[in-house]
């Protein structure tokens, strides 16, 4: 008979393993399950745009939006058509 040493997990890799499972389930792009919302993309919807950037006024990454690859590019372009035009700012005017 063999005996089959079981390995002991660390309390470090028990609490990764823990921090990685609380987040919660997969984000969905909003994009794709309401396609009404693409005719919203355009840099003169400001109002529209401002949900995708931070108070420091950088654009949200998509692993945070949820947003597809495609939609991202495509928001990331009119965000910084509207940055351009002045209707949202570079970065924020706290400083």
């Amino acid at each position: 008979m063999v005996k089959k040493a079981k390995l002991k997990l660390s309390s470090r890799l028990l609490k990764k393993k823990a921090k990685r499972s609380s987040f919660g389930g997969k984000k969905h792009c909003r994009f794709k399950s309401n396609p009404e919302l693409t005719h919203d993309i355009d840099y003169k919807n400001a109002d529209f745009l401002k949900s995708f950037i931070t108070e420091r006024g950088k654009i949200l990454p998509a692993r945070i939006s949820g947003n597809s690859v495609h939609y991202q590019r495509l928001l990331a372009k009119e965000i910084k058509k509207a940055r351009t035009m002045a209707l949202l700012p570079y970065t924020s005017s706290g400083y």
